[in-house]
Order: structure tokens, then sequence, then C-alpha cells
């Protein structure tokens, strides 16, 4: 049984939102009574979402947003304010997948692509959500890094150098940013039951069945397991809690 927290009054913000760890954590965040704000590249699966909650009895909202393009994440931060008049907490937690390759094979482009979304997004999202919250005085912020951010795995160059890349900016402004109240940290899942992992599995099964090899619990973590080290990290449970990478992994990073 999980925790439960009191959330009432404040403002959640998740992008990713319309599946997976997103869409799990936006929904634990509703049932801790925060007004939440579903965004992802999927608009209608957004809004979609945000209406299946707001059916429920919650407050949400459901955008679009590709958080590789500064000026949507800025539009997303800001939309948010103007619905709900202030912003809590975010999970940045939208990301994509590279093509496995032969690190001398990797194509220019999908290194670009991958460190666009997962590690320049995660800075756009940041950025903005900090202006926000640097303004109240207050907040906390999860970005969404990986097992991959905290070891070096075959074929996996490029996807690994932006989760990796995802620690480092949260570090550095989880420092700059404790003083005046705000807390960041992030989140390491590990291979997790989710859309993403699922076409993983069909696509490479042999790499998948390496990895499971070393998965000391046996099994594939849940979204909602995400979920609710998502809402630790931004409850007051937390509150001396600041700049860790924190793994939820099954033991994976252990070995």
């Amino acid at each position: 049984m999980n925790p439960t927290y009191d959330f009432t009054g404040q403002v959640a913000l998740v992008t990713g939102a319309a599946s997976g760890m997103g869409l799990a954590t936006a929904r634990a965040f509703a049932q801790a009574g925060a007004a939440v704000v579903l965004a992802d590249l999927d608009r209608a699966a957004a809004e979609q979402a945000a209406q299946e909650l707001s059916d429920a009895g919650h407050q949400a909202l459901g955008i679009g947003c590709d958080v590789a393009d500064e000026s949507q994440a800025a539009a997303m931060v800001t939309r948010t304010v103007n619905a709900y008049g202030r912003l809590d907490m975010a999970f940045n937690n939208a990301g994509i997948q590279a093509p496995p390759a032969d690190a001398a094979d990797e194509r220019a482009e999908d290194f670009d692509r991958v460190n666009a979304v997962n590690l320049r997004g995660i800075w756009t999202c940041q950025k903005h959500e900090l202006r926000q919250m640097r303004a109240q005085g207050s907040g906390a912020i999860v970005n969404c890094s990986s097992l991959g951010g905290l070891v070096g795995l075959p074929e996996r160059a490029a996807y690994h150098a932006s989760k990796h890349g995802v620690i480092g900016l949260t570090r550095s402004a989880a420092i700059e940013y404790a003083p005046r109240g705000i807390r960041i940290n992030a989140v390491c899942p590990g291979t997790i039951d989710t859309p993403m992992v699922a076409g993983m599995l069909e696509g490479q099964a042999e790499a998948m069945a390496e990895i499971m090899k070393q998965q000391p619990i046996g099994r594939l973590g849940t979204a909602e397991e995400i979920a609710a080290a998502v809402l630790w990290l931004c409850s007051p449970a937390a509150s001396f809690v600041i700049g860790v990478a924190l793994p939820v992994d099954g033991g994976f990073t252990a070995h």
C-alpha cells in the first residue's frame, strides 16, 4: 500500500502524460488532490486522459506540447499558470528511445533527435518551470532519467548520453535552486512495463532477455511504482532530498 499525500490546492504538471509512467503519475497526483496538467506530443490523447480525470471529479487539463521546442514548453507553463494560478510540482517525463546501434554506426540524426527530446526537452521544461517557481519561492521538480543515466550498455550510446545528461542538468540546477525553496531531483526508472518497453520487447527479444537476467527482482516494474517515487520526491516527506538520481529499477544498478 502506497503512502497517501494531500496535494489539495497544489498544481502539478506532467509531460509525456498520455501513457505509461506519465499517465500513472498524473493520475496519482490527481488522486492526491492536485490540479493536474497533462502535456503530451499527442494532444488528443492528453486531452482524452485529462477528460477521464475530470469525469472522475478531478481538476485536469490536457494540452499538446513538443518539449524539444522551447516556445511550446514556455507556452505549456504559461497555460498551466493561466488555468490554475501557480505551479507547485512538475514531472518532466517525456522521452523517446533511440534505435540500438553499434557506437561506430550511430546516425547523427538519431543522436540529435534522442537528445533533442530527452535532454534538451527536459532543459526547456525545467527552465520555464523554474521561472514560475522562482517567482513563487517554492516548488518541486522531478526529471526523468533512466538506469541508462547511471550505467552503460552496448548499442545504447546516444540514448544513455541523453539520460546521463539529465542527471548533470538536475544536480547543477538543484544546487542552484535549493536556497530559493525549490527542490529538483531525478528518478531513474529501470525496465518498466510501458508501451515504449513493450515495443522494445517485441523488436529486441534477445537483448531484453539479457536485461531481465540482470533484474534481481525478476520482473518488470510498473508505471505506478515510478509514480509512487515521483510523488514522494515532490512531497514534504522528501523535504531534505535534493539533487539525487533515484534508481527505481528492481535492483539492476545494485550489481
